[in-house]
């Protein structure tokens, strides 16, 4: 392989790290806040998720010879961040631990991804979608008490998407960055740290379990595994979809007692490594997956020094940096969920008791969500059935 060529295949490896982390891991952190992790926690959390990456991308990658790139969960991120009354940081990883069985349970049994299969994509994404619209609408929330830094970081998001797509996130961090050091918002720097693992045993909490383990693995299949295997597929591969499945549950598996949420396969830093750009012979493109893992290896090794210095900075920052992040995702999640004028009532009400944010019985909204869109599905086709 020619050093062009090789240099080719590192970029697009380091370009899909950053903007993979850049831009989400705001996202990762208001997960962490929201079901009551230290900071030791937190830091342990993203160490988790950067060994599962690394993991999983060089060993999928070099056995099956394809550019197999995978990723923490960003919807998943967003579904826990947007969970509440989880009674501990011990029963989210129960979750965790749940949510990791059922994706090794699918690759073993093929019914069961078959049953997953057929939701309905409309339910789904409107689920996705309640999850993200809360996050995008925190972003909007601080603009009356922060005017100063989130109006101009729209504003610069709005213009970076033109340009530069793929990293405009990254574009507004590092621009929110230095916009909230200049008006002073930003805490003194952390110094420099090796992360420390902290395991943490599971709590076996049924309502968790329920409302947060079992919503997060549907998100984690129909929000990124799926559309993870798309971006191979549309690339000419064809991956193996078990052992893929096998490889990143048991790797969510290994690293949920460190208190990670699910990895899996990504599919818009996926997108940065599998097409021309990356290198112009398809055969080769597979070295992308050892350099990817070598950075993600790195964020493993410095998780703590990242949550530190994103904790330094103020929230709107953060809250700005995950909208935005987050928009596109949820501008094609209401638009595949009510395209199809069939399923578009049951679409809306899964969306809005999913946003409502409700709990019932000590159970998510995104779970009841779903099974609301489905029952007002399951009720029309059982009218139109006797018609």
């Amino acid at each position: 392989m020619k050093i062009g060529g090789l240099i080719s295949v590192a970029a697009a490896a380091l370009v899909a790290t950053i903007a993979g982390v850049g831009g989400t891991l705001p996202v990762v952190l208001a997960a962490a806040q929201a079901v009551g992790a230290t900071p030791d926690q937190a830091s342990s959390w993203v160490s988790g998720l950067g060994l599962a990456t690394a993991a999983s991308a060089l060993l999928l990658s070099v056995r099956y010879r394809m550019p197999i790139i995978t990723a923490w969960s960003t919807p998943g991120a967003a579904l826990i961040a947007s969970t509440s009354g989880v009674p501990s940081f011990a029963a989210a990883v129960g979750a965790f631990v749940l949510a990791a069985l059922l994706i090794l349970l699918t690759a073993a049994v093929k019914p069961l991804g078959r049953l997953i299969g057929r939701i309905p994509p409309s339910i789904a994404a409107a689920m996705l979608a309640g999850i993200l619209l809360r996050l995008v609408m925190a972003m909007v929330e601080h603009v009356p008490t922060a005017p100063l830094l989130v109006l101009p970081l729209i504003a610069l998001f709005l213009v970076a998407r033109v340009f530069l797509p793929a990293l405009a996130s990254l574009i507004v961090l590092v621009g929110g960055a230095l916009l909230a050091w200049s008006l002073g918002l930003v805490k003194p720097l952390p110094s420099l740290g090796l992360s420390t693992l902290v395991v943490t045993a599971p709590a076996w909490d049924v309502a968790t379990l329920v409302g947060l383990g079992v919503p997060l693995y549907l998100v984690t299949m129909a929000s990124q595994n799926l559309p993870g295997f798309a971006v191979l597929r549309g690339s000419g591969y064809q991956p193996p979809t078990q052992p893929i499945l096998a490889v990143t549950g048991a790797a969510s598996l290994g690293t949920a007692f460190l208190g990670a949420h699910t990895s899996n396969l990504a599919a818009i830093s996926a997108a940065l490594c599998t097409g021309p750009d990356a290198h112009p012979d398809p055969a080769q493109r597979w070295k992308a997956g050892p350099f990817y893992a070598l950075f993600w290896g790195l964020i493993a090794l410095f998780g703590a020094s990242l949550v530190g210095l994103f904790g330094a900075l103020p929230p709107a920052l953060l809250a700005t940096v995950a909208g935005t992040a987050l928009l596109g995702s949820m501008a094609g999640a209401l638009g595949i969920a009510l395209a199809g004028e069939q399923d578009r009532l049951a679409a809306a009400g899964t969306l809005a008791v999913t946003v409502s944010g409700v709990t019932l019985m000590g159970v998510g909204s995104a779970f009841w969500g779903l099974v609301f869109g489905l029952l007002i599905l399951g009720v029309d086709r059982l009218t139109k059935a006797k018609r």
